[in-house]
């Protein structure tokens, strides 16, 4: 199944453009009725089911799972929003058809072991109120007992946020053709549990003449742009990454994200260190050069030599360090940027588009320094992400648990991968690291920047409880394995 992630407005052009194409409207709702029983099946045991359906589409496709499961033997009823009678278009056929018992949704006595929220979809646009918002109360604290279909009921579709006070919460959701930004951008992520994408029958041309620019992150997205070595390959051929390192007592985040580079597969690596750090930088450096910067022309000219450098990490906000910074921004044109925290708070507030480098990491202060009160003139932190990029220029990575990266033309993607134990300090460090190292191996900085997310995170996963910033890079060489081309993978026969 495809990556993309769609839009509820481009999910309803989907739907009038496939009825258009020849597929009808009640086809594509039988199919997905019948994708959730099937996935209802696959998952739980028979057991009393409540399908409670709302007024529209959604309701539609509930009435039709809970005739599925009917003819398969489980024991379901139906609570309907409103009476079955004055429905209409496709629900209202789905309604006739259906064969068991209904009853009306009330605001208590809901009763089943297992619930299927059919209640409303992404599309839904003002807050659950009445027997709706009770429902989602009961299923906040029962997540394993509901299934949700296309979204649960009173999250927006687009923002991944709830339109009121309570939404429902699922634990599993089964939404059709493709997966929508809220099934990825938090709290929806979690609040929809695991997402099986359903294909309803929706031509893969009419899915195409949206031109989707947003993905889900993954290797899908960037695999092909991977700078696997050549069977030929010398360390000056997987390039030269550059890291500047902070002052004395600050040279550690500079040697986190170095030894993120080396391990993502850079062939040199190398510390640019003020000369007050230099020996303790020597103490801890092995398979990472060492280079020093007394003066504005040491970073100028270091910059000249790289095939990328990241800066920021613990760097400094002086007057001294924004110099500095302005001296390796003005060699951008010949060595490919990554700028990461002190540096993105020595340039915010950005208010041009000064097109300064090629990557900028912020998390969401550094962001909300770089670009103030876009996260609350934007309806999500998609809109934010792409929004910023297009401003600076650059791509944009607003790290977090749905960490987004956005590229200046539009395209962006929302990374999955991860766990809440890479909120330890030094992990953004690494990450930069990795990236920088991805774009000194050539790969371009949009594809750098979500395989670097996707890799820190699924390295993060392996590590789990107790993970520390140095454990990330040591953890990659298995994750890469499992990704890289048969004849690279490490043997595991010897």
């Amino acid at each position: 199944m495809s990556a993309e992630l769609i839009s509820v407005a481009q999910m309803r052009a989907i739907d009038q453009a496939a009825v258009q194409a020849g597929v009808p409207s009640w086809t594509l709702m039988q199919n997905a009725g019948r994708a959730v029983a099937a996935a209802i099946m696959a998952r739980f045991r028979p057991q009393l089911t409540l399908v409670l359906c709302g007024p529209g589409n959604n309701g539609g496709d509930g009435w039709v799972a809970a005739q599925a499961l009917l003819e398969a033997g489980w024991p379901v009823q139906v609570a309907c929003s409103m009476p079955p009678e004055d429905l209409r278009g496709d629900a209202a056929i789905a309604a006739s058809a259906w064969k068991g018992p209904v009853r009306a949704l009330g605001t208590d006595g809901f009763g089943a072991s297992l619930y299927v929220d059919a209640l409303f979809g992404a599309g839904l646009t003002r807050p659950l109120e009445g027997p709706s918002l009770a429902f989602a109360h009961i299923a906040s604290g029962t997540p394993e007992r509901v299934v949700a279909v296309d979204i649960p009921s009173g999250l927006h579709g687009d923002t991944g946020r709830p339109l009121g006070e309570a939404c429902v919460r699922a634990a599993l959701t089964v939404t059709f053709v493709r997966k929508k930004p809220a099934h990825l951008l938090m709290p929806g992520r979690e609040l929809c549990g695991e997402v099986i994408v359903a294909d309803i029958g929706a031509p893969e041309p009419v899915v195409a003449a949206q031109n989707v620019q947003v993905w889900e992150n993954g290797p899908a997205l960037w695999g092909g742009q991977f700078p696997w070595p050549h069977m030929e390959a010398h360390k000056h051929a997987r390039g030269h990454a550059l890291v500047a390192s902070g002052g004395r007592g600050r040279s550690g985040a500079a040697r986190l994200s170095a030894r993120g580079a080396l391990r993502i597969g850079a062939g040199l690596v190398t510390v640019l260190s003020p000369p007050d750090a230099f020996a303790e930088n020597a103490a801890h450096l092995t398979a990472i050069m060492l280079r020093e910067a007394a003066l504005l022309s040491d970073y100028a000219e270091a910059a000249q030599a790289a095939s990328a450098l990241a800066i920021g990490p613990a760097f400094g906000l002086e007057t001294s360090h924004r110099a500095k910074l302005d001296a390796v921004c003005a060699a951008h044109e010949r060595c490919p940027l990554v700028l990461d925290a002190d540096a993105l708070t020595l340039l915010a507030p950005l208010t041009a588009k000064l097109r300064v480098c090629d990557v900028m990491t912020p998390h969401i202060g550094e962001f909300n320094r770089l670009f103030p009160d876009l996260l609350k003139t934007t309806a999500s932190r998609l809109d934010a992400t792409r929004a910023a990029a297009a401003l600076a220029g650059c791509v944009v990575l607003l790290k977090g648990p749905d960490t987004t990266i956005a590229a200046p033309d539009g395209r962006a993607s929302i990374n999955a991968t991860g766990t809440p134990f890479l909120a330890s300090a030094g992990a953004g460090d690494v990450l930069a690291g990795m990236i920088c190292g991805l774009i000194a191996q050539g790969m371009p900085s949009f594809e750098a920047a979500a395989a670097g997310a996707w890799l820190h995170g699924r390295a993060g996963e392996a590590g789990g409880a107790g993970l520390i910033a140095e454990d990330i890079s040591e953890l990659l060489p298995n994750v890469l394995n499992g990704l890289a081309p048969e004849r690279w993978r490490r043997r595991r026969d010897v």
